[in-house]
């Protein structure tokens, strides 16, 4: 704990008080930094100090009891607030909020630098280097509740706002989006997505002069896993003599036979004009399990050759939601709730809970045959790799599937003997060769308020948050866009 570090327990007397030490930052600079805040009465300000090595950032570390607590920042004689952080206006004006939750038996584990520098995590320091202190005698408070008016509140408010806000302001100013014609080659397609960095491309037909349907690193799946089942090598060839067209009548022949056992393979194609409304757009995603709309505009009335505007997802419409909210949270009661306490996403199951539907998890010596069943069979788009201590190490998606196509690596594998880690360091070089920054991996605590857990996967190539247990990194859940969306339109 830093020199600067506060104790609650201290200033309120309060002997056997169960204490969480909670790191506050603020990380844009100036001469003086002070904390105030509800645990202060708003009356007493704690000095903050630079970090070492960086003087621009400010911190202390403030042992406070569990719950709800607001709080801002005095820089320079002037209060401030983080709009990176959580916030609400009440009569302070803008505060900054954070929810310290319990954590029984909880046992700290120190991290050295190097542990995150080298990851492809996107780890929160100051959430993960919390210490908690338990006092025998006290009862865990139950996790906070929110009712059902403001639950329905809090979605009525988000349906308007996606009901009048139309599909083309998600257009950007700029870009590129790419599609293939269904004559190409099934291996030629392949390379097309590796190098352009993409996972799905919508299909051109020629002759009927329509986009009939998708690509996507599903298909690849599917098409390696059937190559696999007639030989222990895949070869260049068998992915040359197929074109997509040629796939796409495999794949239906495919899906009649999954239909017996209650699994459907192929779909037709979802689109959406780009007069349709936000609301329509994320059901039509959410109902027929797809990852993107292709948005077409067709200057005729027949609606033939049409032209491919964008490629619609989730992400760019939360991105929409979370900046339309940003300044008026409050109006939202459930955004300030933890994941933990909301219907949400995947959890590994307690003891005794046998009707949950259980986490996928896969260690780093699993097969690569195994992750491609369970995309298909358990029909994820991702899948936590854990250690022996089911600690999360990375995570392998449906899209690293494209990173086979790097030197022809497809043309030489045995899906059985290559291993999740092999497959793992070729994404790796990928994203490298990209020039790529940013994490693969994003982490969240139970203890996150579905705010910031909404903020993290508005960002650029953020999918799926995994949740993890402070310290040890174990993973206890995984939260998706799709989601998301579904208990806010639910």
């Amino acid at each position: 704990m830093s020199a600067s570090g506060m104790d609650y327990g201290r200033e309120s007397g309060g002997a056997g008080t169960i204490l969480t030490p909670a790191r506050f930052v603020w990380p844009y600079g100036g001469r003086s930094v002070y904390l105030s805040g509800s645990f202060t009465g708003w009356s007493e300000h704690w000095p903050m100090t630079p970090v070492e090595g960086c003087p621009t950032v400010f911190q202390t570390i403030c042992s406070l009891p569990p719950g709800y607590h607001q709080y801002k920042f005095i820089v320079d004689g002037e209060w401030r607030h983080d709009e990176h952080q959580p916030f609400v206006t009440g009569s302070y004006g803008t505060v900054n909020t954070v929810l310290l939750a319990r954590e029984p038996d909880y046992t700290p584990a120190v991290l050295s630098p190097h542990t995150t520098s080298g990851s492809s995590m996107d780890v929160d320091n100051e959430v993960f280097q919390r210490v908690v202190r338990m006092s025998d005698s006290t009862s865990h408070e139950p996790l906070p509740r929110i009712s059902e008016a403001d639950l329905e509140v809090s979605r009525h408010r988000i349906s308007v706002f996606l009901a009048t806000h139309m599909t083309y302001e998600l257009l950007p100013e700029s870009g590129k989006v790419i599609a293939l014609d269904v004559d190409l080659p099934v291996k030629q397609a392949f390379h097309i997505l590796y190098e352009q960095g993409i996972s799905t491309a919508p299909l051109w037909d020629f002759c009927k002069g329509q986009f009939v349907g998708v690509l996507s690193a599903l298909d690849f799946i599917l098409i390696m896993r059937e190559l696999g089942n007639h030989g222990s090598n895949l070869t260049e060839e068998e992915l040359e003599t197929h074109t997509i067209s040629a796939w796409k009548e495999a794949k239906l022949y495919l899906n009649k036979q999954a239909i017996k056992h209650g699994k459907i393979l192929s779909k037709r194609l979802v689109k959406a004009g780009p007069d349709e409304n936000l609301k329509d757009v994320s059901l039509k995603i959410l109902q027929n399990r797809v990852a993107t709309v292709p948005v077409t505009h067709s200057p005729s009335d027949d609606g033939s050759y049409p032209q491919l505007l964008y490629l619609a997802s989730l992400s760019e419409v939360l991105k929409l939601v979370c900046r339309y909210f940003r300044h008026s949270t409050s109006s939202l009661p459930i955004l300030q709730l933890p994941i933990s306490s909301l219907p949400l996403g995947t959890w590994v199951p307690k003891i005794g809970e046998s009707n949950k539907q259980p986490l996928a998890v896969l260690r780093p010596s699993s097969s690569l045959s195994a992750a491609l069943n369970l995309f298909v069979q358990a029909e994820v788009s991702s899948i936590p790799i854990v250690d022996d201590n089911d600690s999360l190490l990375d995570v392998y998606s449906r899209s690293d599937i494209t990173a086979l196509a790097k030197d022809k690596v497809y043309t030489h594998i045995n899906l059985e003997e290559m291993t999740i880690h092999q497959a793992l360091q070729l994404g790796q070089e990928l994203y490298s060769s990209y020039g790529a920054t940013t994490q693969r991996c994003h982490m969240c605590l139970r203890s996150d308020s579905l705010h910031k857990v909404m903020e993290r996967l508005a960002k650029p190539g953020v999918r799926r948050v995994v949740i993890v247990e402070a310290g040890s990194k174990r993973v206890e859940g995984i939260i998706s866009l799709s989601d998301v969306f579904r208990f806010l339109l639910s």
